[in-house]
């Protein structure tokens, strides 16, 4: 460990800490903050710990903004869709599609991504992994590689594998959807999914228990459940996760009325919301992150409410994916905790978390003078505090306090107000409305420099970069060209079988334009 990363005075014109118990954002003024060995050992004015501390040296300067590490609180895969050969389609049609996309290696793919985040700030996220055919017992392998990536580069990572045990095309039972392909393209199904079969049992024994033993102490890490929806999971797969969340102290991710066609399935499988149900089986509480939740209604965010779940949003997801807008300021209002992810890529197909709070900040800005708008203070929150809540690390990192971990964000405000800038301009309503990647000048974690001068620390991406490409040219194997062609076959039949589920009806959250 050099003398720079066990301890450093990291400076900034603004060190943005926090927001306070009345929503008010803690800012200092020429501040900065001391680190040693990668925890907040004091914060203040830069003069002040200057002259206190006149042996350690300094990070920054006053060109630039100190704030906490952004948190993506929903991630899948490092290559997008769009790069492996799927456009954006609605959901119940894009998650078939995707079966015959070519698979990456997975440390490789990981840290693709992981490049993407930390260049726009980012220093942990919650990965939900994508869910590998049976027999369990060869999961870690899968997850080592992705937790390893992360650890190389120096990210946080809350890992969580995506399973399901039911529904796993369409929003019905497997067999009798199977039952009306054609015979050929049946029996080929039918022979496809059995692979994705396992016994709930072994992914606590094989699985859970293996990955909690090997990442013990290891702060870095963080190690959850993701049960992938309502829809593809049984009440009895979510009891068991309910049950593994309490034995073993740890979160749980499930994607929440994502869509319109789930909020459609909630009410015909139980006649009342997907919330309700969970509700009914006592699996809200503040162990659980809810993705998307687009298609709450006010009941279910009183549930959420008095429950103490996160929210996690995925606005351009939600916007790429046809699925709806989530009505956070809703959510907001009633104290539910929201948090910010990008999913699986960005606008621009990326990862720029600078960007998704940008997205955020103006996507739910209602029409009329005195309509809802979210302040950037709210967005701040979103990405910061509520998002290390949202993935398990809300008592080390998310602001900026005494005590906490020493993940830290700089920001060139020079970059950010070029060639001018009113000085009347708040610092934080600049960075939200204006900030991009390229103004990230450098990132810490643990008080360590991850990311500075345009270059990464620890690994060389564009070595990274080279690998990828030379492993995605070789020719398509003929089973994953297989796949390819059973996706693309069974496209007109997961259509078909949505073809009598209509549009819910009703007042929106949200008015945004009027047909009369």
């Amino acid at each position: 460990m050099t003398p720079v990363e066990r301890e450093s005075i990291v400076r900034g014109r603004q060190v943005l800490c926090g927001v306070d118990a009345a929503g008010r954002l803690i800012a200092i003024e020429n501040g900065a903050v001391l680190q040693r060995d990668g925890r907040i050992e004091a914060i203040g004015p830069y003069e002040d710990l200057a002259a206190r501390y006149p042996s350690i040296p300094t990070i920054g300067t006053a060109d630039h903004v100190v704030m906490p590490g952004l948190v993506d609180t929903h991630h899948h895969v490092g290559l997008t869709p769009v790069q492996l050969g799927t456009p954006d389609l609605p959901l119940e049609l894009w998650l078939t599609a995707q079966l015959g996309a070519r698979k990456p290696d997975a440390y490789l793919d990981t840290l693709y991504s992981a490049f993407e985040l930390i260049g726009s700030g980012v220093t942990a996220v919650q990965h939900l992994d994508i869910m590998q055919p049976a027999p369990v017992s060869a999961w870690p392998e899968r997850a080592h590689k992705v937790i390893s990536a992360y650890d190389d580069i120096g990210m946080r990572v809350s890992y969580a594998v995506c399973v399901r045990d039911q529904n796993r095309l369409v929003y019905g039972d497997d067999d009798a959807f199977i039952a009306t392909l054609p015979p050929d393209l049946a029996r080929e199904t039918d022979t496809f999914l059995r692979q994705t079969h396992f016994r709930l049992e072994d992914f606590e024994s094989d699985f859970l228990l293996p990955m909690i033993k090997a990442y013990a102490g290891r702060s870095r890490v963080r190690i959850w459940l993701a049960p992938i929806n309502l829809e593809r999971c049984s009440d009895r797969l979510l009891g068991l996760c309910r049950q593994w969340s309490e034995r073993y102290g740890i979160g749980i991710h499930l994607h929440l009325s994502e869509t319109a066609y789930q909020k459609i399935y909630a009410e015909r499988r139980w006649g009342h919301t997907a919330t309700r149900h969970l509700r009914d089986l006592g699996f809200l509480g503040p162990h659980l992150t809810l993705g998307h939740a687009v298609w709450a209604s006010e009941d279910d965010m009183e549930s959420l409410a008095a429950s103490g779940a996160c929210v996690c949003h995925n606005a351009s997801s939600n916007l790429r994916l046809r699925s709806g807008i989530s009505p956070i300021g809703e959510f907001i209002a009633r104290g539910i905790p929201v948090a910010i992810g990008i999913d699986e890529a960005g606008l621009n197909d990326d990862r720029d978390m600078l960007q998704e709070m940008r997205v955020v900040k103006h996507l739910h800005c209602t029409p009329g003078l005195d309509a809802q708008t979210l302040s950037t203070v709210e967005i701040f929150k979103m990405a910061t505090e509520n998002g290390a809540r949202a993935i398990g690390f809300g008592d080390e990192i998310g602001s900026l306090a005494v005590g906490k971990r020493a993940d830290l964000l700089l920001l060139d405000y020079a970059r950010i107000s070029s060639p001018y800038l009113d000085p009347a301009m708040p610092v934080l309503d600049a960075i939200v409305y204006r900030a991009k990647a390229t103004d990230v000048a450098m990132v810490l974690v643990d008080g360590k420099v991850v990311f500075g001068a345009g270059r990464f620390s620890r690994v060389d991406r564009n070595s990274v970069a080279t690998l990828i490409a030379r492993d995605l040219s070789a020719p398509i194997q003929p089973d994953a060209a297989a796949v390819r062609d059973l996706a693309q076959a069974l496209s007109p039949h997961l259509k078909a079988f949505y073809a009598d589920w209509p549009m819910p009806e009703g007042k929106p959250f949200y008015v945004l334009n009027s047909r009369h």
